[in-house]
């Protein structure tokens, strides 16, 4: 099945570029471009894509808040955060808001690909150290949102705690099973079922949620 691509950049010549790449790759096609957040918006709601490239400073409407507006209409498309730098609170606060992850501008056209691939299949886009540190960065909370959290916690079950930690150290569905030694399946309905709990709408949201609670720190 083919992924369909939505662009939203206020330059014309990241639009272009990102455009020629990805049509370029097998199983991909771009739908259409936005040059700022509002009318991402309306081409998410006219065009129905799969997977939404989201730069973050546009005029208008930046993209953050067009994340925003996106997640809470609750559309099947998934954002994909473009930075052109990794430490961006607003990135932070668009992996909050809904988004299924972030890549770097400069990332090669195989990273772009794969990083569509990735949260088109409904998985976070979670890189390794970089998100950990952008989490770390910005995830300075007060004492009354972390107790918050934290007593959401305690309404997991043990196993779903240990899930969620692996979640946050970003590994996959199929990584977890191997870790716990259990079928991919139960670790996707353990997913669900914490998703649930806590409210949350992604895993790159449970990601961050388990650093905010302190459930998970940084080595």
């Amino acid at each position: 099945m083919t992924i369909r691509v939505l662009i939203v950049d206020d330059q014309m010549m990241v639009r272009e570029g990102f455009s020629v790449l990805l049509n370029a790759m097998d199983g991909i096609e771009v739908v259409g471009e936005a040059v700022n957040g509002r009318e991402a918006i309306a081409q998410v709601a006219a065009l129905k894509p799969d997977v939404v490239l989201m730069d973050i400073r546009m005029p208008e409407m930046n993209g953050l808040e067009a994340t925003r507006e996106i997640v809470a209409a609750d559309t099947d498309a998934k954002v994909l955060v473009l930075t052109t730098f990794d430490l961006d609170e607003y990135v932070y606060q668009a992996l909050r808001a809904g988004a299924s992850g972030f890549l770097l501008k400069d990332a090669s056209a195989r990273q772009l690909a794969d990083g569509v691939r990735v949260v088109a299949a409904g998985e976070a886009l979670l890189a390794p150290s970089v998100t950990k540190r952008l989490i770390t960065e910005f995830s300075k909370l007060s004492e009354t949102r972390s107790q918050v959290g934290s007593a959401a916690v305690t309404e997991l079950t043990e196993r779903e705690t240990e899930v969620l930690v692996l979640i946050a150290q970003g590994l996959s569905n199929a990584e977890i099973a191997d870790r716990l030694i259990i079928a991919e399946s139960t670790i996707k309905t353990h997913v669900s079922r914490i998703l649930v709990k806590l409210g949350l709408r992604d895993r790159t949201q449970a990601a961050v949620f388990a650093y905010e609670t302190r459930l998970v720190t940084p080595a």
